[in-house]
């Protein structure tokens, strides 16, 4: 006599069941900030060609403008960060030297700011390295400033007055050129990345 099947089996479940073997997955959040990386360093050709070049552009008129960006210390601040190996505080003591006797102003002054942010750039330049050029600007905005201050303030006492806050603009200039600066400097390098990547 053969039995009525049982109506109390369990019908096999279609989820199936968890792995318990697998770690639990964490969720990070994403990064809002990304670094500024590019796979090989720079050339050295392209480090002292651009400070080079910039060096010469310098010695024309356009700087006698009190508001104008002090676009020779941005190229020497920014291969301090990325080049430090290369780039660091006797270059720009020297820069600043020549640009001195090429303003006929107070000697050292130049050559004093150009240490100071030069100084700062290589503190900083692994933390900087982190962050996109956006943020280096914001990070090295503090450095121009500080290190200008300084630099007026001791021209200030020697003059016997205070010059204004004119050179505040040139500051505030420089420091919003470093994106634009990172992506011309970088640009030699992106682009050997891009061939050997299309090559493989």
């Amino acid at each position: 006599m053969s039995s009525a099947p049982n109506s109390t089996a369990r019908r096999p479940s279609s989820v199936s069941p968890i792995n318990r073997s697998e770690p639990p997955r964490v969720v990070r959040p994403r990064r809002t900030v990304e670094p500024e990386r590019v796979a090989r360093p720079a050339h050295t050709f392209v480090v002292w060609g651009s400070v080079l070049l910039v060096w010469l552009a310098s010695l024309l008129p356009w700087r006698l403008w009190e508001q104008a960006p002090d676009v020779l210390i941005l190229v020497i601040a920014f291969w301090c960060v990325h080049e430090p190996r290369r780039m660091g505080m006797v270059t720009a003591f020297i820069f600043g030297l020549l640009m001195d006797v090429h303003d006929a102003g107070v000697l050292g002054g130049n050559a004093l700011f150009y240490t100071l942010v030069a100084y700062g750039a290589i503190v900083l330049h692994r933390r900087l390295q982190r962050f996109d050029l956006w943020s280096q600007a914001m990070h090295m905005l503090p450095i121009f400033f500080g290190a200008r201050v300084v630099v007026v303030l001791i021209k200030a006492w020697i003059a016997g007055r205070w010059t204004g806050w004119d050179w505040a603009v040139g500051v505030a200039i420089t420091a919003a050129m470093w994106p634009l600066a990172g992506w011309v400097l970088h640009l030699p390098s992106r682009g050997a990345d891009d061939v050997e990547s299309a090559s493989v």
